[in-house]
């Protein structure tokens, strides 16, 4: 057994050199064997990357099985309520999130952001038919996935492809979070009692807004948007 004198790496028989430093491997006493078995491997290779649309089968498969044994054990127990919507609801939002970007590599992030809160409002449906619940999902829950439907996803392609300025963007994010509170105040208010009574939506739209008009006079102001890319990194 051998060792580097430069990095005191354990060297193999047929070693010439060292394989982590590269200094010469002079030992009389134990000459080079040409036969023995290097210690590294002497042809570099990479793993094959995993076929996604192999991995996308896997999980559709996977969220498939789920589903179908679910539905099949709730035809067998408890047949009086569908709590095979649950999972199987689930299965169906994991599926939409996951593998279908997997399978569907051309699907552009807005698709996909679309599709998932889609999934969600899907699965929320599944959940309000199972409980008997479809005056709620209809006047509540549906309305604010519509909004986040719409708002959402177009923001977030705003920011990804626009690029804006990060005072741009946490001025869009801001203005978004105060006026979804809004909407959520709104539909609620109109289900339970028939009229909107601002509460605390409008404290978190005020919010939002007071914090938006020092960020838009920075942003207008070219010496005050200087001095915060200075002082910020922005």
């Amino acid at each position: 057994m051998s060792y580097c004198v430069n990095c005191g790496v354990e060297l193999g028989a047929g070693a010439g050199k060292c394989p982590l430093c590269g200094t010469a491997v002079v030992n009389p006493a134990c000459p080079p064997d040409s036969a023995a078995e290097p210690f590294f491997p002497t042809r570099r290779e990479e793993v094959a990357p995993v076929s996604r649309r192999e991995a996308g089968l896997l999980l559709s498969a996977m969220f498939a099985s789920v589903t179908v044994c679910c539905a099949v054990l709730n035809l067998i127990f408890y047949r009086e309520l569908w709590w095979s919507f649950f999972p199987g609801g689930a299965a169906v939002m994991l599926w939409v999130w996951f593998a279908l970007p997997l399978l569907c590599r051309s699907l552009s992030p807005w698709y996909r952001l679309t599709l998932d809160t889609l999934a969600i409002a899907v699965y929320v449906l599944l959940i309000a038919f199972a409980v008997h619940g479809l005056s709620w999902y209809f006047r509540i829950a549906l309305p604010i996935f519509l909004f986040v439907t719409a708002v959402c996803p177009t923001e977030i392609w705003l920011l990804r492809y626009r690029r804006p300025s990060i005072l741009t963007s946490i001025i869009l994010v801001l203005l978004t979070v105060g006026v979804l509170t809004a909407v959520v105040e709104l539909v609620c208010d109109l289900y339970i009692s028939g009229a909107w009574r601002p509460g605390w939506s409008l404290i978190v739209l005020i919010s939002c807004a007071g914090l938006c008009i020092p960020l838009i006079v920075i942003r207008r102001v070219p010496s005050l948007r200087e001095e915060a890319r200075r002082r910020f990194h922005l």
